[in-house]
C-alpha cells in the first residue's frame, strides 16, 4: 500500500477565492462534486501551473507521482492535494490506480503538462452548479509548440474527453491511452480550451518522438505488425503532406512547419523500427 500525504494549503489569494467558492457547491450532492486527478514525473516546470488553474473548480485534488527526483513533490506541498506515490507501469495504469484513490463519482483526469484556460474552468463551474447529467464531457485542447499555439497540423481542435462518471470508463493502451466506455455515453461539448505545454524546444520534441515511436513499435510487432520499404517512405510523405497543406500547417509559420516536418519522423522511426524489431 502507498502512503497518503495530506499537505497543508497554502496561503494565496486564489486558494482563498477557492475557499470563499466553497459556500457555492456545497449544496451539490457529493456525487456531483469533481476529482481532479493528476500523474506526474519530474514536472517541476509545470505542476504549479497545473494546480492552480483547477483550485476554482476541484472538490478535491489526487497527484499520483512516480517517484519524481526533481522539486514536484516539494511544488505540491503548497496546496491542498492528496499526495501519492506509485511506482510507474504505464500510462493508462498509472492514471487507472489514480482514478481508484478518487473519493467522487465525476473525475477531471489531466497531465501535469496541461492546464484549464479561464473559459473552461468557468464551463467547468457552470455545469457542476447544474450537477453533472451526462455521462462525460469533452473539450478542445491546444497544444503550445515552443511557446506558441499550434492552431493548424492536425493539432487542433484535438477533442478530449477528460471530465467523466468514473463507474463508466477506465483508462486503456500503453502508449496514447484512451477511454473505454462500458456502453455508450451520453457526452457533453463544454467550452473553452485544454492548454498543452508540452513542447519547449524542438530537441525536447525529437526526444519524446524516439521514445514514443521506440515503444509505439514494440507494441506493433507484439500485435504482429510487420513493415516495408514502402511503408518507411510513404507514411511519412503523406504524413507531410496531410499535416502541412491539408491541415493548414503553414498557416502555423515557422513553427507549424517544423511540427510538421517533426510528425513526419515519428512515422518514419516508427515504421523503421518496426521492420528492425520484426526481423530481429
Amino acid at each position: 500500500m502507498e502512503k497518503e500525504n495530506k499537505f497543508n494549503l497554502s496561503e494565496n489569494s486564489q486558494v482563498r477565492t477557492s475557499r470563499e467558492n466553497e459556500s457555492d457547491v456545497s449544496s451539490l450532492n457529493a456525487n456531483d462534486k469533481l476529482s481532479v486527478v493528476i500523474i506526474t514525473h519530474d514536472e517541476e516546470k509545470n505542476i504549479e501551473r497545473c494546480l492552480q488553474a483547477v483550485l476554482p473548480v476541484a472538490d478535491e485534488i489526487i497527484v499520483v507521482d512516480s517517484y519524481s527526483t526533481d522539486h514536484t513533490e516539494e511544488i505540491c506541498k503548497k496546496f491542498d492535494v492528496r499526495f501519492f506515490r506509485h511506482a510507474w507501469e504505464d500510462y493508462s495504469s498509472q492514471k487507472n490506480y489514480a482514478n481508484s484513490l478518487a473519493k467522487y463519482k465525476y473525475i477531471l483526469s489531466l497531465d501535469a503538462d496541461e492546464a484549464l484556460s479561464t473559459e473552461l474552468a468557468n464551463s467547468i463551474s457552470e455545469e457542476k452548479k447544474q450537477g453533472f447529467n451526462y455521462d462525460c464531457y469533452e473539450f478542445n485542447r491546444l497544444t503550445y509548440f515552443c511557446g506558441k499555439p499550434i492552431k493548424h497540423c492536425g493539432w487542433y481542435p484535438d477533442k478530449k474527453i477528460r471530465i467523466w462518471n468514473k463507474t463508466k470508463a477506465q483508462w486503456q493502451g500503453v502508449l496514447h491511452e484512451t477511454l473505454q466506455f462500458t456502453t455508450t455515453p451520453k457526452k457533453r461539448n463544454l467550452n473553452g480550451d485544454l492548454l498543452h505545454y508540452s513542447y519547449y524546444s524542438i530537441k525536447g520534441h525529437i526526444d519524446q518522438i524516439n521514445s514514443f515511436s521506440e515503444t509505439a513499435a514494440i507494441e506493433a510487432v507484439k500485435r504482429g505488425k510487420k513493415s516495408n520499404l514502402l511503408h518507411i517512405f510513404l507514411n511519412p510523405l503523406w504524413k507531410f503532406i496531410s499535416s502541412y497543406f491539408l491541415h493548414l500547417g503553414f498557416l502555423d509559420g515557422f513553427p507549424g512547419l517544423v511540427v510538421c516536418l517533426n510528425s513526419s519522423f515519428a512515422k518514419y522511426l516508427k515504421y523503421l523500427k518496426i521492420k528492425q524489431y520484426s526481423e530481429m
